[in-house]
């Protein structure tokens, strides 16, 4: 089967870029051909390992196609980014002649069997209307969703050809009712698939406790995470015998605002920067907690990794949380009840302090079963994390796609 891969933005250091690299590699190791295109900065390019390079196709947003950074499915990306909500008219339309192109381009010479898309956004309204014949997939990772809020005229306008992609993966059954709604197409057609993690990087070894609790939050580092919460949370029990360690990079304003948080910690604070999945599995290794005070989450499939390293888990109570964790706490997990906020992924500010507290309050807790020396529980960890490797998750997706070619 020749499989088309598409994604308007860099396929790396997100969710949805480390999703298309699995699915293009594992869909590799299982006899398929693969063809990417991808919207990415200066001169970055898939490892040959993965795509032989004539195998790519990409959209360079560094003055050869289009002028500005590429534009994010989140407003923070981890590399310089431009915001979709900032695009003017004569820039989306620069956008989406530059995509159009690429898509023709990579049609006609790879001739696919069936198109895999990632965003329920332009890239994947473009391939459609371009390739109307082709069966096509689209995997939602949720941000893209946030778009269709945030600029409500490109989504209505794109919303009638979304609307004809043959099959959606969701990541969740939250998420799969959001996307019904969004683009009202019928939720027989949305699959509830999910993400994976990669057990060559992230498996369980024995933890050490040598009087410090070592703490990790990994991902980017912006309000919309909460890592500004986590840290001023923090300074509240700076008694309490803890180190965190912030893996993970984002830029301008957000970056300098989190790491001038971090400083107040002082030594009990560690900035890592990006690091690859190789290097955070090690790191998860050697720490006790893993905290996530997301406000905004498709599938925080950076719990799995954590959990299936051994640390215990502190977050926030989202859907897409609930789902892969459940509902009730064990001392493996603690969710943190968020208030209603004040947009998609901002709280109000008065109920800031009170989220600060809730979350200091619950960290201490933590602490101090690390320090007692519980160990972890083995088989939640075993339980929780079974469904979300990454060669189960591919074999659903090489269903669907079997099942839209055989149909065809």
């Amino acid at each position: 089967m020749r499989i088309l891969h598409l994604i308007s933005q860099t396929p790396d250091f997100t969710g949805s870029g480390k999703y298309i690299r699995e699915i293009i590699g594992r869909s590799g190791q299982n006899g398929h051909e693969n063809f990417l295109v991808a919207g990415v900065q200066e001169e970055y390019k898939v490892p040959e390992s993965l795509l032989p390079e004539d195998l790519c196709c990409y959209v360079r947003f560094d003055g050869k196609d289009l002028a500005w950074p590429v534009p994010g499915m989140s407003d923070v990306m981890p590399y310089p980014s431009t915001v979709f909500s900032s695009l003017c008219r004569a820039d989306m339309k620069m956008y989406r002649q530059a995509f159009t192109g690429k898509i023709r381009e990579a049609l006609e010479i790879f001739r696919p069997h069936i198109l895999h898309t990632h965003h329920l956004w332009v890239v994947s309204a473009l391939a459609r209307s371009l390739a109307p014949h082709i069966p096509m997939v689209a995997t939602c990772h949720g941000t893209c969703l946030r778009q269709h809020y945030l600029c409500p005229a490109v989504g209505r306008a794109i919303t009638p050809d979304l609307g004809k992609i043959d099959r959606i993966i969701a990541l969740s059954l939250d998420q799969k009712e959001k996307i019904a709604a969004a683009i009202r197409v019928d939720p027989s057609r949305i699959d509830v698939i999910g993400g994976g993690y990669n057990e060559a990087c992230f498996f369980y070894a024995p933890k050490v406790f040598e009087g410090i609790v070592e703490i990790l939050y990994a991902g980017k580092l912006s309000t919309a995470k909460g890592v500004p919460w986590l840290l001023k949370s923090l300074e509240r029990i700076m008694d309490r015998p803890f180190r965190l360690h912030l893996a993970g990079s984002s830029t301008g304003r957000e970056l300098e605002t989190c790491l001038t948080l971090a400083r107040n910690l002082g030594e009990k604070a560690v900035y890592h920067g990006p690091l690859s999945h190789e290097a955070l599995g090690e790191l998860m290794r050697c720490c006790h907690v893993f905290v996530l005070p997301s406000f905004f989450e498709g599938l925080p499939l950076v719990l799995m990794e954590a959990l299936a390293s051994g640390c215990r888990v502190v977050t926030t109570d989202l859907p897409g949380v609930r789902e892969i964790l459940g509902t009730g706490e064990n001392h493996m997990v603690r969710l943190i009840p968020l208030p209603h906020l004040k947009t998609i992924d901002t709280p109000h500010p008065k109920d800031e302090e009170s989220l600060e507290i809730r979350l200091a309050e619950t960290l201490s807790r933590v602490m101090e079963e690390v320090m007692h020396k519980v160990e972890p529980d083995l088989d939640y960890i075993r339980s929780a994390t079974a469904p979300y490797t990454w060669e189960k998750i591919y074999k659903k997706v090489e269903a669907v796609y079997i099942e839209l070619v055989s149909a065809d």
